[in-house]
């Protein structure tokens, strides 16, 4: 482009890309690639940036597409990059700036392109860009060298073996990039890929010796949270010749283009993201999800999720198992810390599922620490704030609450850790609550949300599960969550009764009609009874269980005794009635006999005398409730848009048009 380009829009007419993009081979020993590498831009980072350097260079990249070809240039491209990466750590150790630069200009150019080769045809038809042959022009060959192959090995060992310095930081953020690119096919169907020639590079041949350094290495980035260099880390000496592509926006040319973008012009955002503080962080966890959730090969399942199920602590001297491959070791205390801060990203929280459903190391870990409500907290957070989140982040924060609630001991726990004014808690000041009880209100809160608004069952099941595998060990209940129980019970009895006259109108009127067809009322109240019964089990379980702990929960079931009235004699209810009904009578007599107008806390003085008094064996014991989280058939066809959604939404540099976009619906969460 030389020192006199300002302007994005003359990219199309750079004499070097259209030398790369042209008819004409360049040999990959050529001076020209000097020339071409040696440009200074901070990359660009957000959509509007990405977008505008796309419509620019995209009749480069498409003439690149037709001549590739016949020139090879693309190669030869890749070549020189292969070649410089080979002296890459000797030059991080030697800070040698100039020459990481260029080798991180290479892949910055070799990403961009791949990216629109990957949107525009097969990969079948990409891999014979990459095994391009010079002797025969146009020609090729099972027995050429696959360039595809050894330049994903290269990127992998790239990110697994250079020293992160604030001179590597940017081609370590680049190399993962290119990796996310590489899988980025996936975007471009609407089915889930179950074959892939990327996907078989990745988990066989010589890159599946790498898989646990991989993983390792992207867990680190996510843990360590390091940010990028201050701006003006890189000084570059000014080329006499002027320097080449873009050299002269960032250096002769300080009013152009790029100083708009960074410096909160067109498109830019005041703040900048949470997650984004480390485009390194965010970029490793991305592509950590992506391999994770890559579909198991036929012959062989996907190395990288038996990397993520096997890993265990660094304090953990016990051998590892022959049978467990790709297994390594990393400090569970720091990716608990790292876990417990990045919750606010739906990458974050997707990574803390996958540990807790996959790896049994982790789990038994993190149910093991004493300081829980700093895992807990964050995940109330994002379902107290469900109206904010897209239903993915949410089910996933409900699933984490499930798996935990699976735990005794955890559900014991939660009502012994004492919080003190809880600010995110709008709806009643909450200067001092356990954290069970916490629980157990925005869980109650994320149901009656859901009844209101979005009303799916789904959500209803998982939610009424946490709190029924908690039931029982429902301790020191504060007065406020005793009383949403309770209220949440009334709704849903409000709500039985309402399609219940409903389906006895709609009965009556068909009586007079036989052309209108019937509303399926049945179906509704079938679904309603279901939700009723699971909380009158619920209220079961914990005056079975730890009625002598609850007097608040017993205190609010005095209070609306009348709402259970009516389920008394109901076929579906009358089993889990009696024991509900036989608390109810017996601390109504006891007030009955103590007088009228009593205080509350005389009542509950009366309560807590009374559960000395009540024989135990008069409560009918049922089964405990324990409800264990199973992930559906198929999982994959839920987790790989969704994986990719958050690339898509989240991914630092990467920009693809939404139109190209196969695998999931843009407006969609």
């Amino acid at each position: 482009m030389g020192s006199k380009s300002s302007r994005i829009s003359d990219l199309p007419k750079n004499e070097y890309l259209k030398k790369l993009s042209g008819t004409e081979s360049v040999s990959e020993n050529d001076p020209f690639w000097n020339q071409l590498l040696s440009f200074s831009f901070p990359a660009p980072t957000s959509s509007t940036e990405l977008k505008l350097l796309e419509e620019a260079t995209i009749s480069v990249c498409k003439s690149l597409v037709e001549n590739n070809p016949r020139t090879g240039n693309l190669g030869a491209l890749i070549k020189v990059f292969l070649s410089r990466t080979k002296e890459l750590k000797l030059s991080a150790e030697c800070q040698n700036h100039i020459f990481i630069w260029q080798t991180h200009n290479a892949l910055f150019i070799i990403c961009c392109l791949l990216k629109v080769f990957i949107c525009e045809m097969s990969e079948e038809e990409l891999q014979l860009h990459f095994t391009y042959e010079e002797k025969s022009p146009g020609s090729y060959s099972s027995d050429s060298e696959d360039l595809l192959e050894e330049l994903l090995c290269c990127l992998v060992q790239l990110i697994t073996d250079i020293p992160l310095l604030d001179i590597t930081y940017e081609i370590s953020v680049e190399a993962i990039s290119t990796m996310v690119v590489f899988l980025s096919c996936q975007l471009f169907h609407k089915e889930v890929l179950r074959q892939s020639i990327s996907h078989k590079y990745l988990m066989q041949g010589p890159c599946l010796p790498f898989t646990s350094k991989l993983v390792k290495t992207l867990l680190y980035n996510f843990i360590r949270q390091e940010k990028p260099p201050p701006p003006g880390a890189h000084i570059f000496p000014q080329q006499s010749d002027g320097g080449g592509l873009l050299y002269g926006l960032a250096s002769g040319v300080a009013t152009g283009l790029w100083t708009v973008f960074t410096l909160g012009g067109v498109g830019s955002k005041t703040t900048a993201s949470p997650e984004l503080s480390s485009p390194l962080a965010n970029q490793s966890l991305l592509l950590l999800l992506v391999l994770a959730n890559l579909t198991d090969a036929p012959e062989a399942p996907n190395p990288y999720r038996q990397a993520i199920m096997s890993f265990k602590n660094t304090q953990d001297s016990s051998p590892f198992p022959s049978s467990i491959p790709h297994a390594f070791q990393i400090n569970f205390n720091s990716l608990y810390t790292a876990l417990c801060e990045q919750q606010t990203s739906d990458q974050a929280t997707l990574l803390l599922y996958t540990l807790l459903h996959q790896n049994s190391n982790v789990r038994t870990y993190m149910l093991a620490r004493t300081d829980m409500e700093n895992l807990v907290l964050p995940i109330l957070e994002i379902l107290y704030h469900v109206e904010e989140r897209n239903s993915h982040h949410v089910y996933m924060a409900l699933i984490i609450l499930l798996i935990l609630t699976e735990d005794d001991g955890f559900n014991r726990s939660i009502h012994e850790v004492i919080l003190k004014n809880i600010t995110w808690y709008s709806e009643r000041v909450l200067t001092e609550i356990s954290l069970g009880s916490l629980l157990i209100l925005v869980v109650i809160r994320t149901i009656q949300y859901n009844m209101t608004r979005t009303r799916d069952k789904y959500l209803h099941t998982n939610c009424l599960a946490a709190l029924a595998n908690m039931s029982a060990q429902f301790r020191s209940l504060h007065q406020y969550a005793a009383q949403r129980i309770i209220s949440l019970f009334s709704l849903l009895s409000k709500k039985h009764n309402k399609v219940l006259e409903q389906a006895t109108q709609s009965l009556r009127g068909s009586l007079s009609s036989n052309d209108a067809p019937l509303p399926d009322y049945a179906q509704d109240l079938n679904v309603i009874e279901e939700v009723i019964r699971m909380m009158l089990e619920i209220i079961n379980s914990c005056l079975t269980n730890s009625l002598h702990h609850n007097p608040n929960l017993v205190y609010a079931l005095l209070y609306k005794r009348d709402l259970f009235e009516q389920f008394r004699t109901h076929p579906s209810f009358q089993d889990v009635m009696q024991n509900i009904d036989l608390v109810i009578t017996f601390f109504s007599s006891r007030l009955l006999q103590a007088g009228a107008e009593l205080s509350v806390e005389r009542v509950l003085e009366i309560i807590k005398q009374g559960v000395v008094a009540l024989p135990k064996d008069r409560l009918k014991k049922f089964p405990e409730l324990k409800f264990k989280y199973v992930e559906e058939e198929q999982p994959e066809e839920f987790f790989i848009p969704y994986v990719w959604s958050l690339v898509y939404n989240s991914a630092v540099g990467l920009y693809w048009n939404p139109q190209d976009i196969q695998l999931f619906t843009m407006d969609s969460d």
